[in-house]
């Protein structure tokens, strides 16, 4: 996306994420990422920054450890259907 080369490949990374109320931080372990090995970056599609958000948003993260693998994170049950202060079209 970012150089336009074909050398970006689909992997998964660890992230770091300030909580909304600025409690604390967690680290995400596993999220999927994009690499590419003819520019060097690394970096998140948009997509997945919104759908951890949004799911930080909906779910009780006080039951959260300090580390949450991706998946488990988007497994944990949210108390909130949807994100309602986000707009959609």
């Amino acid at each position: 996306m970012w150089c336009n080369e074909d050398a970006a490949v689909e992997t998964k990374k660890t992230g770091y994420w300030e909580l909304h109320d600025g409690t604390r931080a967690l680290q995400i372990d596993e999220i999927p990422a994009v690499s590419c090995s003819s520019c060097g970056m690394e970096y998140h599609e948009d997509h997945v920054v919104e759908e951890i958000e949004d799911q930080l948003l909906l779910i009780n993260t006080k039951k959260l450890g300090k580390v949450v693998s991706f998946k488990e994170l988007m497994a944990t049950e949210r108390f909130l259907k949807k994100n309602y202060f986000k707009f959609y079209n």
